[in-house]
C-alpha cells in the first residue's frame, strides 16, 4: 500500500491526500466503481434494478443471522444469505406465478424487515444502522485488496461469458437453440450481482447501493451506440461519479455515497437530454 500512497502522493498533490482514509476511500472508489458500471450494463439491460435493490434490503437480514449465530465476520453471514435469498427470488420469477416487480417487491420489504425485527429484538439495530447510508471513508487496506480480487474476477467473467450473458437476456429461445444453458446462465448472473452488492454494501449504504449500480448504465444507453461503447460510457461515467464525488464530499463535507450517487442523478438527466436530441440510443 506504501507505493499506492507514493503515486498518489506525486501524481495528486492535493490537500485531502494527506489523509491516510482518503487515500483508502479514493483506491477504493477507483476499484468500486468500474465494478458497478460494468455489472450494471447488464442489470439495466435485464431490467433487474429492482432486484439489485431487494439483495440490498437482504443486507440487514445475513447481519441478523450473524448475530445470532455469533460470526464473527458479518461477511459470510451477509454472502451465504444473499446468495440464498438471490437464488430463492429467481426460482420464484422463473415460475411465472407472479410478475417479476410484484415478487422482487415481497422479496424486498420482507428482507428489510426481517433484518430490522432480529435487530431490534437483539437490541442491536443501532449498531448496524450505518449500513443504510455506508461509509466509503471507513476501507480498510485489506479491504481494498480484497476489491481488486472481486474486480479481477468479474473482468475475467466477463470476458468469457458475456455474449451468453446477453444472448440470454435479448432472446432466450435464441440462446437455447445456441446450446447455452439459459436457466445457469441467469443463476449465475444473479449469484454475481449479489457477490458484488453484499461485499461492497458496508462502504456503499443498503439505501443507495441501487442507485449506483443502476445510474451509470442508464446514463451510458443514453449515449452509447454500440454495446462496446455502452461499457466504456458506463465505466466512464461511474468512475467520474465517484470520483470527484469523494473529492466533492471532502471539501463540503457530505456523505461521500450521496454526493457520488447526486453527480451521477445529475449526469443521467444531462445524458438523457443529450440523447434524446440527438436521436435514441441503438443500444438494448
Amino acid at each position: 500500500m506504501s507505493v499506492l500512497y507514493s503515486l498518489i502522493d506525486t501524481l495528486l498533490p492535493f490537500e485531502w491526500t494527506e489523509f491516510a482514509y482518503m487515500k483508502n476511500a479514493f483506491l477504493a472508489v477507483l476499484l468500486i466503481t468500474p465494478l458497478f458500471g460494468l455489472v450494471g450494463t447488464m442489470v439495466v439491460n435485464n431490467k433487474m434494478s429492482f432486484f439489485s435493490d431487494a439483495l440490498g434490503h437482504s443486507a440487514l437480514t445475513g447481519i441478523a443471522i450473524g448475530v445470532l449465530l455469533g460470526v464473527d465476520n458479518y461477511l459470510l453471514s451477509m454472502l451465504g444469505f444473499a446468495l440464498l435469498f438471490a437464488l430463492c427470488i429467481s426460482a420464484v420469477m422463473s415460475s411465472g406465478t407472479s410478475s417479476a416487480d410484484t415478487i422482487i417487491g415481497v422479496f424486498s420489504s420482507t428482507g428489510l424487515a426481517l433484518g430490522v425485527v432480529l435487530l431490534s429484538a437483539t437490541g442491536g439495530f443501532a449498531k448496524y444502522s450505518s449500513y443504510l447510508i455506508g461509509d466509503i471513508l471507513t476501507v480498510q487496506p485489506s479491504e481494498i485488496g480484497l476489491l481488486a480480487i472481486v474486480l479481477a474476477a468479474v473482468v475475467i467473467v466477463w470476458i468469457l461469458f458475456f455474449n451468453r450473458f446477453l444472448l440470454t437476456s435479448v432472446n432466450t429461445d435464441l440462446a437455447a437453440s445456441k446450446n447455452i444453458h439459459t436457466r445457469l446462465m441467469e443463476k449465475f448472473f444473479v449469484v454475481i450481482v449479489a457477490v458484488i452488492v453484499t461485499i461492497t454494501i458496508k462502504w456503499v449504504g443498503i439505501l443507495i447501493i441501487n442507485s449506483l449500480l443502476v445510474l451509470p448504465a442508464a446514463s451510458a444507453r443514453n449515449l452509447a451506440r454500440s454495446m462496446r461503447s455502452y461499457h466504456f460510457w458506463a465505466i466512464g461515467i461511474s468512475l467520474f461519479s465517484g470520483v470527484s464525488g469523494l473529492i466533492a464530499s471532502y471539501y463540503l463535507g457530505t456523505a461521500a455515497g450521496g454526493t457520488i450517487v447526486l453527480i451521477a442523478a445529475a449526469i443521467f438527466f444531462v445524458t438523457y437530454v443529450l440523447g434524446h436530441a440527438g436521436g435514441k440510443s441503438r443500444v438494448g
